[in-house]
């Protein structure tokens, strides 16, 4: 129970520090606050709305492992390599790729397609 209790607060933190330290986090989280009120209040399906917020979530999870990524990435050297890019670049395209969902998801909602 104490295990479970240490990795609540753990990820806690983890939300303070990406909130504080990322400005693509917060950018994210409004984006989300956002899109799930408008998901809630606006006349959509039951499907539409669940994917919205469960894509609107995932853009969270995405930012969150990004963050992580780059900070591993510069705590192991913060000079240019190659791998680094390479690793920090996959993080930041996982991120788009979600937001072009996303972005996807509320235009076939709106259109009535889901």
């Amino acid at each position: 129970m104490k295990r479970i209790f240490n990795a609540f607060f753990y990820s806690l933190h983890g939300l303070a520090v990406a909130w504080r330290d990322e400005a693509a986090f917060r950018q994210v989280v409004v984006l989300a606050v956002i899109g799930i009120a408008a998901a809630c209040f606006l006349p959509l399906s039951a499907t539409a709305r669940a994917l919205l917020i469960g894509a609107h979530a995932l853009t969270l999870i995405v930012e969150l492992l990004n963050s992580a990524v780059e900070a591993a990435i510069d705590r192991i050297s913060e000079e240019h390599h190659p791998l680094s890019k390479k690793a920090k670049d996959c993080g930041s395209a996982a991120q788009m790729v979600m937001l072009i969902l996303v972005v996807v998801l509320w235009g076939a909602a709106l259109w009535g397609c889901v």
